[in-house]
């Protein structure tokens, strides 16, 4: 019989990721496990040991030093002895040392490069002395857009050829949530008519801004709208927005109408999602931007930055708006929710769109590449 081609999936991220890097890993282990032939199979390599999420600065350091023994000697070592084939990281990281199988990481985006301000010193030594030699010796970096391979291969000098360009899929999610259902969130403010936002409070989600823009939609009239932004806050400072975010709230005077929700399960997304009415992506950097996805499967009319990766993904299905211009993020805004006709168009083209997007479809591409690589017919 044919040898099955054996594929290592490192899971330890989804004991710390909590937004898209989750989201990715859990989609796509799900669709390994569907995946699963005599002649395809997927071991799922995890530690364990507890993983520290704390703030101790020396824990922290410590659980840095345990990151890298995993990556660089437990993780091929249970590679090995399950006779893999290639070891899949999602989190950058794959093993230096490759013992019988091949490498290939996943590089979300070219933060690292960009914002090295963000991160901490120790991170980026670790990220520059064996996330990127590890990627160099891999023959394929996977990466979600065409803006992210551009700009990773601009500042890595690593050969374009290897980069291998897979697009996400939306995260799934319960259809039977409905408008009486936003009562068990249990928010500070009772919502009816909102715009959402999702994501951590990183300064490059730009959501000052979106809250001047905001503001300058309740001056024009907008009496009941309210602003949802939905999501944790970064355990970094130096990434961290929310004082800035609560200065833009107190600046506006719209400390009643914006709901800050912290972190939700994927069940209070999912009722938000459906209740909102449009969704609005004012980043200034995105590698993928996966939001714009669940809002287009729950049906939202999508207003997005005109820069980075953003217009990528939501094609014709999205208006953009340039992010350093409140008022432009106010009269785009304002256009949609002033416009049936309009917003109906949008939530159809948004269907469309999504056609090209499916976690099936992404896991499909990986094996296929994972197929070549190594050389399995």
């Amino acid at each position: 019989m044919h040898k099955p081609l054996i594929i290592g999936v490192d899971v330890r991220d989804l004991k710390v990721a909590k937004t898209g890097t989750r989201t990715y890993l859990l989609e796509l282990c799900r669709e390994f496990k569907e995946m699963q032939r005599d002649n395809l199979r997927f071991e799922f390599l995890d530690t364990n040991a507890a993983v520290y999420t704390g703030n101790n600065k020396l824990l922290k350091w410590a659980e840095h030093l345990r990151y890298q023994i995993w990556k660089q000697v437990i993780l091929p070592l249970k590679a090995r002895s399950k006779g893999c084939d290639i070891v899949f990281c999602t989190d950058n990281f794959v093993p230096l040392i490759r013992l019988g199988y091949q490498t290939i990481p996943v590089f979300h985006d070219a933060f690292f490069f960009e914002t090295p301000r963000d991160y901490g010193r120790l991170w980026l030594w670790l990220y520059k002395k064996t996330a990127l030699p590890a990627a160099r010796r891999s023959p394929v970096i996977i990466t979600p857009t065409e803006h992210s391979k551009r700009r990773l291969q601009s500042f890595t000098g690593i050969n374009a050829e290897k980069f291998a360009v897979v697009f996400e899929g939306a995260r799934n999610s319960e259809k039977s949530a409905g408008q009486v259902g936003l009562d068990t969130l249990r928010l500070p403010i009772k919502l009816k008519q909102y715009i959402l936002h999702v994501g951590s409070f990183f300064k490059r989600k730009n959501l000052p801004a979106l809250i001047t823009a905001f503001a300058k939609l309740k001056a024009a009239g907008y009496t009941e709208l309210k602003l949802v932004l939905a999501g944790p806050l970064p355990a970094s400072k130096t990434e961290n927005d929310y004082r800035e975010v609560i200065e833009a709230i107190t600046k506006n005077n719209v400390e009643n109408d914006v709901v800050l929700t912290g972190y939700l399960s994927d069940n209070d997304l999912d009722l938000l999602y459906k209740n909102a009415l449009l969704y609005a992506f004012p980043s200034v950097n995105e590698g993928f931007g996966l939001p714009v996805l669940e809002a287009f499967s729950n049906d939202l009319p999508v207003v997005v930055s005109n820069n980075t990766c953003l217009p990528e993904v939501g094609g014709q299905a999205v208006l953009s708006f340039d992010p350093f211009d409140t008022d432009d993020i106010f009269k785009t805004i304002k256009s949609v929710l002033d416009d049936e006709a309009l917003r109906d168009t949008m939530i159809f083209e948004g269907r469309e769109r999504l056609k090209e997007f499916s976690w099936k479809k992404t896991a499909e591409q990986l094996v296929e590449i994972f197929k070549r690589v190594v050389n399995y017919s």
